[in-house]
């Protein structure tokens, strides 16, 4: 039997490749990265074939239907019900066939192939004044073909509808290869047009004999998305072929091209944010709104939104946009609504007009599907109720929709059903259609638990047809709620829609399972396969209480990730190596998909020793963008530094892991001959040594200082005239980048904190002697934050020198002075690294409470200082690891009251300390900083001032740019004075000293 189906697969495979001119994969890599969308199932697909035009298509079912081998059509892979998994072929349509095939202002109208990302549709019809309609939360990623399949809405469906209102035309394969021209209207016989012989007569005479049903089945309401739409099919609706098989999930026909209706938007937007004093008053009032004609009417409540800033007082929200030829008649008329609004019950309101600001609260709802599936902690409540993984919740009933009159009393009801499980859940949608998403806190690991999911979805569904509304009001049915679709439509409706899917499906080779004759919805569950024990790792992982597998389960599949383009005034750093290569084995999901995959063993079998893991982590930056840009927090940095120490447990590295890995105790040693090593860094030999040490060619060796920061601080002590301690003493961290290769910005930093008031002091790196004593003077190997360790993954080594570091700290931080680290990677390592792979040492925790950039410090400890005036523009990069840990806002702050105006541009350099080094990387490492860094510097006046606090952002521009960078410190220093020799920072005292130069430094 194996070497049968090992022929099969074979024969398969050969036929696949010699039919098809895009790329076929039967790899485990390829079919791990497809066993998951956005839903909480999982099927193992056979191979991934992505074809190049509709004839690839063709090819590839033909060869399908000879080998009885199923169909699976996929896009962006953000469906929430299951439609994008499979167990035969996957169709990825996102490689190739994602072309604008023409547009036509005039008519409104574009043809698009499937895998067209809807932002990059609206890009397009935005240079004539148009866009597509329907806009779900994954504009920047979701596919035409996928909007269409699961008939996509989004928060201005209020005016322009559903997907279904905005196709013209579909051209559509079967999966017994028929081609389909679908449109509206009919041909002389009364049949629809573009339909081969058998299907004209089938479809015609199954609409002929049951127009009673067709016309009394259906629910009335505005988001009715579930089954097919076969009432489109009615004389009385214009006979509407594209309408019906629009939001059939790719289970009667192979999308490979559509013609879609485009519409005018408004020249200015106002969005008007209306507070009411709870969830129920504010669905009450969502339909009310209706009647001045809204382009949304958004509802979130106080448990999502949090402490988010800018909005009005009140326990939950509707986000209500106007339009207008103006900003000022949009905003005229969104205050009219204003008005309207408070006469029936808003607690408040606020305009907002200027764009910046609309996104940064669409932002909100836009991430609302990713932060739903974290909740607060509930003190225990979820978790006595049975699920046992309190704080994650799921999809599977994220947007039921009822008439948009009836939804403040289904969400009480709602809400006590969940109450009556003992379930958690937040609101959150389209109140203006009556649509709902919620994320429950299903407990979906155990069979107890899995057996309240399925009781509950029976009682859910029963609520909302209670309440006339729709099983699926956005994002289909999918294997999730189409088992429960007799309950809604009752067998003889449902019978219907499975001689529909026969009529166009036979062979019932075109995505089995969904919608119709659907498995059942407790089956395929993504965690079954899953180690029911946690793993072994190294790092605490605190927010998961300490389980990989739970911090691996984070990645609900939105693929915010993939988002290929940046918009105006976007700060986001996650995925610049998606952003590079488009692949999905570079995204943040991706890479999480393989680690699930890893952790199952079923198709990625090697465990921690799999290459598919390790070369898809391989193009991984680190730059933890996703920490903080992924809605639900994924944290692949930390994954790949896990993944790494395991995968070279016992086993010799790549060459960059002993040279880059462990740059600072060569630097260290380095030290004293600088001046000989540079000089041999411009000759020949550089490149054998560049060879050895796993460093790109391309890539020139920085030149290290001829004398370090911290030399020059104790030279500095040595001949400064002392002065009476004053001020509020810091403790400067001498990281080993500034303090080998920038001396210039620990300098600078010196003045800019003895400036500003305060009292900057080095540690010493050595224990102090009992009673606070300075240590004995010997020669001791500097400190270090440990962060070149931790990205390569050498995590016995990273912790080793964290706990010296935190050892040496721990008396000093505990009089509560601050640590000062100018490097951002080494802040963001001490302030998240350490504590989580030290989660044994509460030490550590002090330690990193302690850390604060060099804005923070002089904000938090010298408020009342004034920076000098420079008043110039800037331009240049948001470090990062500062973006994604620490943030930005002191030091947008400090520029501000400096006069340094404009914005810094998001996204990752491309250096990444290591990894742009690494031979293999340049290319990518490039194309990483020619996204946003090097353009923004490019397109900057001659008096712009170009700033990058981090290394590797100034090292890079060095490199590439043709203007360099520098630390804000730099540039505030110059602005005082050139740092040089004046004053006397202050006795260490009781801090320590070593008492010899050079023996002071960090990591």
């Amino acid at each position: 039997m194996a070497d049968r189906t090992e022929t099969e697969k074979r024969n398969l495979a050969e036929e696949l490749a010699a039919a098809v001119r895009g790329e076929v994969s039967f790899a485990a890599a390829d079919r791990a990265l497809m066993t998951m969308d956005a839903s909480n199932y999982r099927r193992v697909p056979r191979a991934v074939v992505a074809p190049r035009d509709a004839e690839d298509v063709a090819a590839a079912l033909r060869v399908c239907r000879e080998h009885g081998v199923p169909v699976v059509p996929r896009g962006g892979g953000t469906s929430i019900a299951g439609q994008a998994t499979g167990v035969g072929v996957v169709l990825d349509f996102t490689r190739h066939m994602r072309r604008i095939v023409s547009l036509d202002a005039a008519a409104r109208t574009a043809v698009v192939q499937p895998g067209v990302v809807l932002d990059d549709l609206r890009a397009a019809a935005g240079a004539h004044g148009l866009t597509f309609g329907p806009d779900p939360s994954t504009h920047s990623r979701c596919t035409l073909g996928g909007m269409i399949g699961n008939n996509s809405c989004g928060s201005h469906s209020v005016v322009w509808g559903t997907t279904a209102d905005s196709v013209r035309e579909l051209e559509l394969l079967t999966y017994g290869g028929e081609q389909v021209r679908a449109g509206r209207g009919t041909g002389p016989t009364g049949a629809p047009t573009g339909l081969p012989p058998r299907l004209r007569d089938g479809v015609k005479a199954l609409v002929d004999g049951e127009l009673a049903l067709l016309r009394t089945g259906y629910p009335d309401l505005p988001r009715r998305i579930s089954g097919y739409a076969l009432d489109a099919l009615l004389p009385e609706a214009g006979t509407d072929l594209a309408r019906a098989l629009t939001g059939s999930e790719g289970t009667l026909g192979v999308l490979t091209e559509a013609t879609v209706r485009l519409v005018e938007t408004p020249a200015a937007r106002a969005l008007a944010v209306l507070g009411y004093p709870d969830e129920s008053a504010a669905a009450e009032a969502a339909h009310t709104l209706l009647p001045h004609r809204p382009m949304t009417v958004e509802g979130m409540a106080a448990d999502l939104m949090g402490d988010a800033a800018g909005l009005p007082k009140g326990g939950a929200w509707l986000f209500v946009e106007m339009g207008g030829a103006s900003r000022g008649e949009a905003a005229a008329r969104a205050e009219a609504l204003c008005r309207a609004a408070a006469a029936d019950g808003t607690t408040d309101h606020t305009l907002v007009t200027d764009p910046a600001d609309q996104r940064t609260l669409w932002r909100i709802r836009e991430d609302a599907s990713g932060a739903a599936s974290r909740l607060p902690d509930d003190g225990g409540t979820a978790r006595a109720s049975g699920a046992e993984r309190g704080g994650e919740a799921w999809p599977g009933w994220e947007d039921c929709a009822v008439p948009p009159a009836r939804l403040g009393p289904y969400l009480r009801d709602f809400r006590a059903l969940l109450a009556q499980y003992g379930l958690r859940g937040t609101p959150y949608g389209h109140f203006g259609d009556g649509c709902i998403h919620v994320r429950i806190d299903f407990d979906l690991l155990t069979a107890p638990g899995i057996r309240r999911f399925r009781e509950f979805s029976y009682d859910l569904g029963e609520l909302v047809v209670a309440h006339g509304g729709s099983l699926s009001g956005e994002h289909g049915d999918g294997q999730a709620r189409a088992e429960l679709l007799p309950k809604m439509y009752g067998p003889e409706l449902v019978g219907l829609f499975e001689r529909f899917k026969s009529l166009w499906d036979p062979a019932a080779g075109l995505n089995p399972g969904m919608l119709v004759r659907p498995a059942r919805l407790d089956e395929n569950l993504r965690f079954e396969v899953l180690p029911e024990r946690p793993v072994p790792v190294e790092f605490g992982y605190p927010h998961d209480n300490g389980d990989f597998s739970a911090a691996v389960r984070r990645c609900v599949g939105v693929a915010k990730c993939r988002n290929a383009a940046t918009g105006p005034g976007s700060t986001d750093v996650m995925c610049p190596s998606f952003r590079a290569t488009g692949e999905e084995q570079h995204s943040t999901r991706g890479r999480a998909r393989l680690l699930h995959e890893m952790l199952a063993g079923e198709v990625i079998t090697d465990g921690w020793q799999s290459p598919e893991v390790r070369d898809a982590l391989d193009l991984c930056l680190s730059c933890k963008g996703c920490r903080s840009d992924c809605p639900v927090g994924v944290d692949m940095a930390t994954y790949k530094a896990e993944f790494l120490h395991h995968h070279y447990e016992g086993r010799r590295r790549p060459a960059a892991h002993y040279s880059m890995g462990r740059l600072p105790q060569w630097l260290h040693a380095a030290a004293p001959a600088a001046p000989a090593l540079n000089a041999l860094a411009r000759t020949p030999l550089a490149a054998v040594g560049k060879r050895l040490g796993g460093i790109a060619p391309e890539r020139p060796i920085p030149e290290l200082a001829t004398e370090t920061f911290t030399r020059w601080w104790w030279r500095r002590r040595k001949t400064a005239a002392p002065e009476p301690p004053s001020g509020r003493t810091v403790i400067l961290w001498p990281d080993t980048f500034t303090n080998h290769l920038s001396p210039e910005v620990g300098r600078s930093a010196v003045t800019v904190l003895e400036a500003a008031g305060l009292r900057p002091l080095l540690p010493p790196t050595a224990p102090l002697r009992a009673g606070g004593a300075p240590p004995l003077p010997r020669r001791h190997r500097p400190l270090c934050c440990g962060l070149t360790y931790v990205s390569t993954g050498q995590l016995d080594r990273a912790r080793a020198v964290m706990r010296r570091t935190v050892e040496i700290l721990s008396p000093l931080l505990r009089d509560g002075h601050p640590l000062v680290v100018l490097e951002p990677s080494c802040a963001a390592a001490l302030r998240t690294d350490l504590p989580e792979l030290l989660s044994d040492d509460p030490r550590a925790a002090q330690l990193a409470r302690s850390v604060r950039t060099f804005a923070q410090a002089l904000e938090e400890l010298a408020p009342d200082w004034q920076p000098p005036r420079l008043d110039r523009p800037v331009a240049g990069q948001t470090h990062c690891h500062q973006h994604a840990v620490l943030g930005d806002a002191a030091d947008r702050r400090l520029r501000e009251r400096a006069g340094l105006t404009g914005r810094l541009t998001g996204g990752c350099c491309g250096l990444a300390g290591n990894f742009g080094f690494e031979r293999g990387h340049y290319e990518v490492s490039v194309a990483c900083a020619e996204d946003q860094l090097l353009p923004a510097v490019r397109d900057s006046t001659g008096g712009t001032e170009i700033l990058a606090d981090g290394f590797s952002c100034r090292t890079q521009l060095d490199q590439l740019g043709d203007r360099p960078g520098r630390h804000l410190a730099e540039v505030l220093a110059e602005a005082l004075g050139e740092p040089g020799e004046p004053g006397e920072s202050g006795e260490l005292g009781k801090l320590g000293k070593s008492g010899e130069p050079g023996k002071s430094g960090g990591g």
